[in-house]
This record gives structure tokens, sequence and C-alpha cells, in this order.
């Protein structure tokens, strides 16, 4: 039978039953982790190549643009073809797609180009069904709490893959980045279903998305986030030289625990104001450094700041927010839209990189803390996307649970006297 959520008493706390968490913590995992290994088989392919400044930049847009391309295309096809069959085609495809550089006899540009283009439409041609995938199985009220754990998880262990791999030759890393993938299809012997939708919507088209109030409002600050991070990241890099890399092992750890943190409290408070939280905090830490940018301390304590901030905006943009403003059955189109920002300023960064870094770090970081500060205006407007109903119920549970513990203590009081 189909998958149906459980009936509960308006009291009780909705949960996502375990086998459906292991199932959908695994689509997520095994995608994540394998997107963050790809980019260093590329590097190693580019570092046999040994080509051109042009040739680099070429291959590198060359993914991320194949990642856009292909997320708009899946989220078009993923709409006449079963979910579950088009994830585990995704899966199986991601694995032929990996094994390509230990297939090469030779490592010229082209061949470079084509396995750069085959690894970004590989992974974006799936990635919108398997986010929708996860909006779909998720509660609303339990799906920031649930997106926090995929992403600290991630996080904290996509390190460690990329470690792993920097041990192992082009060939033997192309193998194994190909078995992971496979290690996705675990979930087959879980027996996941086509989740029941009671009413199909119809499918919406792009352009009413993009004509949708609350949809555009966060995607103009998400839009704003990533561009401000990629212009940024250059300077910070620059600036800091060989102290960029201590920095740089601190920020995944505090950001996979921010992720996690910011995941729980948006199903208690609110997403809107977790979001909010994190950008006036980034544009405070921005602005610190503008003031003053020569002092380590200083870096250290905004660095951390940024850190923070940037994993409650993560793990709101990237799996929250466009599940919560869609519907189940329609939700691919949302999320290939919404993910765009990411990986788009990507290519910004790769064509703007040799000159940002020219702008005088005092005015560019102040600058980063202007618009982040104006960033915040489209959210002010932007609707709460938790109902209110959630968070008011939570507030009464808690209040309850209170009242409880009061009237256990009385009594206790009672027989003791």
């Amino acid at each position: 039978m189909p998958h149906r959520p459980l009936k509960e008493s308006p009291l009780e706390e909705s949960s996502i039953v375990r086998k459906d968490f292991i199932i959908v913590f695994m689509f997520l995992f095994n995608a994540f982790t394998w997107w963050y290994i790809m980019p260093i088989i590329l590097e190693d392919l580019l570092v046999v190549l040994n080509g051109t400044v042009t040739q680099t930049l070429l291959i590198w847009m060359s993914y991320f643009a194949a990642i856009v391309g292909s997320s708009i295309i899946g989220s078009i096809l993923s709409n006449r073809i079963r979910r579950l069959s088009f994830l585990y085609a995704w899966i199986v495809s991601g694995i032929g797609v990996s094994l390509l550089p230990a297939l090469l006899s030779s490592s010229s540009s082209i061949h470079v180009l084509v396995v750069s283009v085959l690894f970004g439409a590989s992974f974006g041609l799936g990635m919108p069904s398997c986010l929708a995938f996860f909006a779909d199985w998720t509660l609303v009220e339990n799906r920031g709490r649930i997106g926090g754990i995929v992403l600290l998880v991630t996080n904290l262990s996509a390190p460690l893959f990329a470690i792993s791999f920097d041990m192992f030759n082009l060939t033997m890393g192309s193998v194994i980045l190909a078995a992971w993938r496979g290690f996705g299809l675990i979930v087959l012997f879980l027996k996941p279903e086509e989740k029941l939708i009671p009413e199909r919507k119809k499918n919406p088209s792009f352009a009413a998305i993009l004509q949708n109030r609350s949809f555009i409002l966060y995607f103009v600050a998400w839009l704003m986030f990533c561009l401000i991070d990629r212009f940024e990241t250059p300077i910070q890099r620059n600036s800091l030289g060989d102290s960029y890399e201590k920095l740089l092992m601190l920020g995944p750890i505090l950001g996979s625990i921010s992720a996690f943190v910011g995941g729980l409290l948006s199903d208690r408070i609110g997403r809107k104001r977790i979001v909010l939280y994190g950008f006036v905090s980034l544009g405070i830490a921005y602005a610190i450094i503008g003031i003053s940018s020569v002092r380590i301390e200083l870096w250290y304590i905004s660095f951390s700041v940024i850190s923070i901030s940037a994993g409650l905006v993560w793990v709101l943009f990237i799996l929250i927010l466009w599940g919560d403003l869609s519907q189940s059955g329609t939700r691919e189109k949302y999320y290939a839209i919404g993910t765009i920002p990411f990986f788009l300023t990507n290519i910004i960064q790769l064509l703007s990189e040799e000159h940002v870094t020219l702008i005088d770090e005092t005015r560019a970081f102040s600058l980063a803390a202007f618009f982040l500060f104006l960033a915040v205006l489209p959210l002010l407007y932007a609707p709460e996307t938790l109902p209110e109903k959630k968070i008011e119920l939570r507030r009464l549970r808690k209040y309850v649970e209170g009242a409880r513990k009061v009237k256990e203590k009385h009594e206790e009081k009672g027989v003791k006297g």
C-alpha cells in the first residue's frame, strides 16, 4: 500500500516513520556526497591535462552550466516518469558517468570538457526530484529537523571523503566514486513506495512559479546572498593567505552544527525568523571585518559568525523553503529554480575573481555588509512558510508539558506530606 501519514491527536508531535526517514536520508546523503567528490575527480583530470587558464575556466563553467541546464530538464521530465523509477535511473546513470575518467585512454581538453558536462548533467538531472522526494516524505513541522540532520552528517563526512580520495590515483578514485554512487541503490532493499497524493495538483509552469510573490521574495534574497558569498570568498582567500586554510577547516564544522540547530529552530519558531537571523548576523560579521581587517582575532570571530550564518541560510534555502512553498507532487520545478543561484553564481565567481581581488578589502567587506542588509528588505515582506497553527501547537504542547510537570511536583509533595 502507498505511504499514508498516521493519524494523530492535535497535541501529539508529528513524526516521520523511521523507515521513511532512512530512505529519505540515504537518497540525499548519497547524492550530496557524490556531488562533493565529483569536483575532486575533475580537478585531478585538470592536473593531468595541464591546460591553459582559459581551458580550465571553460571546463569549470561548463560543469556548473550543465548542472543548471540539466536540473531544468530533469524537472520537466520528472512529471512524465514515476518518481522512484526516475531516481533509480538517475543513480544508475551516475554510476556510468562516474566511471568515465577511469575509461579515458588520454586526457585531452575535449575529453575533460565532455566529462565535466556529463558530471554536471548527471547530478543536475535528478536533483530536483531527489529534493522533491525529501519534501513530499517529510511533514512541514519536522522538515527542518530532518534537513538539518542531513546537512550535519553530509558536511561533516564530506571532508573525510575528500581526504580519502586524495590517497588514490585518478583511475581508482573514479571506480570508488562509481561504487559509492551505486551504494545509493541500497534503498531498493527498503522497498520504498510512491507517496499517495490524494489530490494531484496541476504541474505549474516556470512562468507561474516566477509570478509567485512569496517565491520571488525569498528567491531574490537567496540570489543576493549567493552573489555576495561568491564575490567575498576570493577576497577572503587573498587577504588571509596561509591563515585561510586554517579557517577553512573550522567553517564546515560550525556550518554543519549551525544547519542542524537552524533546522530544529525553524520547526519551532518559523523559517522566516531563522533566515533573518542568518542574514543580519552575516552582515554584522562583514561589517566588523570592514572596520578592521588587519587583526587576525577579528577574522576568527567574523569567520565563525559567517560559517554559522551560512549554515542557517543553506538548510533553509536548499532543502526547506521551496518544499514549503510548493504542493505535494509539483515540487520539482520549485527546487530546480530555487537552487539555480547556488550553482549559477559559481560561474559568476569564475569570471569575476581576477577583478574582484583588486578591490580594497575594507571597501569590499563594507559593501558586502550593506548589500546583505538590503537583502533583508524582501525578507521583511516575505510570508512565514511554517503554518501559524503549527507554531501555536508547539507552544501549546510546551505549556501542557510544563503544567504536567508542575502538577506532578505538587502531587509528589502531597504524598511526602
